[in-house]
């Protein structure tokens, strides 16, 4: 029997999974301010919706209603016969009127095929970490904006890959002690998995992981998720965390969390 989560924007008071951080309510019409800053996961598979059309617009509408500062998105190709040539990040960024920032996993089809992040801010730095996977290879951006760091990731669909995985996120992280880092992406892992356990040890889930992602016109499971590290978690205080209700532009629902800095 499946099993139907309805996704809706919640204050962070009622998520057990958000109990680290002090809560604040967000008052209607407030304005976001320098120490505001919204995160958004979204794996917009190429842009190709459910209903077989591809709409690079319809994608960038669904981030343009969370005015987000930064975006870790999976599932980009960049100039292959698939995508006929196109350049799929650059194009959202255009539609968005934010900077991307490209990752390309692997060669394919002429071009590359990757993740990337979009953001307000230009990064200060930008690095990626390969990663296993044996379906295919994977890899971790991590782009360094002036006040903190986003890591975009697409784990395997292996859990022995994502295991393996998880001391080289620590790792990556670890080198940036003075940086509140946060981690990102479609990570193919369900909340009761030990990879999520693991993933718990060293951050902290900012995103409901009750309330499924995927797929996205009925979605049963959650795969998708926000998260920052554990040592800096204290310095944030959770305001709201969404899954958004659109069902058509891609296969996955995107996730969002707004935070403040304390």
């Amino acid at each position: 029997m499946k099993r139907k989560l309805f996704s809706t924007c919640l204050g962070a008071g009622v998520m057990a999974t958000l109990s680290l951080f002090p809560q604040r309510a967000v008052a209607a019409g407030e304005p976001v301010g320098a120490d505001t800053l919204t995160l958004m996961t979204y794996n917009v598979r190429n842009a190709n919706g459910l209903d077989g059309v591809r709409s690079v617009e319809r994608v960038a509408a669904v981030i343009r209603q969370s005015a987000p500062d930064v975006v870790a998105v999976q599932e980009l190709d960049s100039a292959t016969a698939r995508a006929k040539g196109a350049y799929i990040l650059g194009k959202l960024a255009a539609a968005t009127g934010m900077t991307a920032t490209y990752g390309p996993a692997i060669s394919f089809d002429g071009g590359k095929y990757g993740l990337g992040l979009l953001s307000r801010q230009r990064p200060l730095s930008v690095r990626q970490v390969a990663l296993p996977g044996r379906e295919e290879r994977r890899t971790m951006l991590i782009v360094e904006f002036p006040n903190y760091a986003v890591a975009c990731i697409h784990f395997s669909l292996t859990e022995a890959d994502r295991m393996t995985s998880l001391p080289l996120v620590r790792e990556a992280v670890a080198g940036m002690k003075n940086k509140t880092v946060f981690i990102a992406g479609d990570w193919n892992a369900t909340p009761e998995s030990d990879f999520i356990r693991g993933i718990e040890e060293d951050f902290v889930l900012l995103t409901r992981s009750d309330e499924a992602s995927y797929p996205a016109d009925d979605p049963e499971i959650c795969i998708d998720y926000i998260a920052v590290d554990e040592a800096h978690a204290a310095g944030w205080t959770v305001t709201s965390t969404c899954t958004l209700p659109d069902s058509v532009a891609s296969d996955h629902r995107p996730k969002v969390v707004r935070l403040v800095r304390k």
